[in-house]
């Protein structure tokens, strides 16, 4: 009688069985490990961060980029339903001391209550708005005591904004007090602040006035003859800058998000769809636009269209870390490429030092104490700078993005949806094969139960 053979060769499904349990884990551990950064790394970048800013806008991008990174769940930027939780986790500590910090600091300058700005003596109406947003999440967590009454505080700040500054015909508000004058950093500043306002509030207008300064802004600078990239400064009687500023193009991108994951992740998603579609379409201008110009090296000019002027790794950084947050909210997959590009040559060795996981050191774009380098003087902005706050804060967001995008399952790297990439499922059938190959010849087949 023929003896039962003791092994038979492995079927289809228990192959992908084991491509499943033992290879994709390990391709997406490589994925994560690639060239990244450590936690004492990144604790150098945050530590920077809070060492150099000082001006009102740097206050409040550093508190969106502690957000980001720390507290996910309070980030706009996640899949995360608004409002959030009503009980502030230990992780918005410093986010709220600071704060606190501000809003105090406001009540002393200032002469009056009301109408007040959350910074009174700033030349921009923009830029103390930037702190809004942490002003809400203080207030709808409890925060507030006999020293410090954020729901005061913004009010007055709401009040000064529709009675202290000035607008242009169609209503634009201006990004200064003393005269109207648009510039492309306004996008990032205000709009996120009405539009989250509008949402903690339940008022559905602020909601739509938070796209509404974002609609009117894209009509005054958007460059049609440029491919889309938006100019940075327009009116005004002292100076103008119509150049393409590449930060100035990183901010809008990355208030237009905010703005965008505001509203998707609202009460008001369903009725605000047409304003959802035209956010989304308005993001991928700018990453259109600003990619056709991205250097070898992996790096934007500091205006993009003008290659004699220097590289900035600052607006490299932001806009990279906006890719990866398209990606996350709207499945806008195109550009991860151009933003995985970006992000290795930011994180790029030198060959003659040996990294360090405690330290910079032998980073091509950080110096010995950890600052982002080249970089854009964000006080004077057609100059090279040092020592850029904002720089380090784009630089976390990057990772930040870059972090979640991965923690997703870093779907669409190469630029196209999983579903029409044949190139993804050819991969992944040669990649079955391989494993079939493999157990054939190490297990022989499956034993008989």
């Amino acid at each position: 009688m023929t003896s039962k053979p003791l092994h038979r060769p492995p079927t289809w499904s228990s192959t992908a069985l084991l491509t499943i349990v033992f290879v994709f884990p390990l391709l997406f551990t490589f994925t994560r490990a690639e060239q990244n950064l450590t936690d004492s790394q990144i604790a150098i970048l945050v530590q920077r961060l809070a060492e150099g800013a000082t001006h009102s806008w740097e206050i409040g991008t550093r508190h969106q980029t502690l957000i980001e990174l720390d507290t996910p769940t309070f980030s706009v930027l996640n899949n995360t339903s608004l409002p959030p939780s009503s009980q502030a986790p230990d992780s918005l500590s410093v986010v709220l001391e600071s704060i606190a910090q501000v809003v105090v600091n406001a009540s002393k300058e200032a002469s009056t209550s009301s109408p007040r700005a959350f910074f009174p003596e700033d030349g921009s109406s923009a830029d103390p708005v930037s702190v809004g947003v942490a002003a809400i999440i203080a207030n709808w967590t409890g925060q507030s005591n006999e020293t410090v009454d954020y729901d005061a505080a913004i009010e007055a700040q709401m009040e000064f904004l529709w009675t202290n500054v000035p607008r242009t015909d169609d209503g634009a508000l201006s990004h200064r007090v003393s005269q109207v004058q648009l510039w492309s950093d306004f996008v990032y500043m205000v709009p996120p602040f009405l539009t989250y306002y509008g949402v903690i509030r339940e008022n559905i207008s602020m909601v739509l006035e938070g796209y509404n300064q974002v609609k009117l802004y894209r009509q005054y600078l958007f460059d049609k003859d440029a491919g889309g990239l938006w100019k940075h400064v327009l009116m005004g009687s002292d100076f103008q800058d119509e150049g393409h500023w590449s930060t100035g193009n990183g901010w809008a991108a990355a208030g237009m998000l905010r703005v965008l994951g505001t509203i998707k992740n609202s009460q008001y998603a369903n009725a605000m769809a047409s304003e959802i579609g035209d956010l989304t379409g308005w993001i991928n201008e700018i990453h259109s636009a600003m990619y056709d110009h991205l250097r070898d090296d992996g790096m934007f000019t500091n205006y993009p269209d003008d290659n004699d002027s220097f590289v900035d790794a600052s607006s490299s950084a932001l806009l990279a870390a906006t890719v990866y947050r398209h990606a996350l909210l709207t499945n806008n997959y195109h550009h991860l490429p151009n933003a995985e590009t970006v992000r290795r040559a930011l994180w790029a060795t030198s060959d003659s030092v040996t990294p360090n996981s405690s330290s910079l050191e032998g980073m091509i774009h950080f110096d010995s104490d950890g600052w982002l380098t080249p970089v854009v003087n964000p006080n004077s902005f057609t100059y090279e700078g040092s020592k850029s706050p904002e720089a380090q804060a784009f630089t976390i967001q990057m990772y930040a993005a870059w972090k979640d995008w991965v923690d997703a399952g870093a779907v669409g790297a190469n630029g196209v949806a999983p579903a029409l990439s044949k190139r993804s499922s050819r991969w992944t059938l040669g990649l079955v094969g391989i494993v079939s190959a493999i157990t054939s010849g190490i297990f022989g087949g499956w034993g008989d139960v």
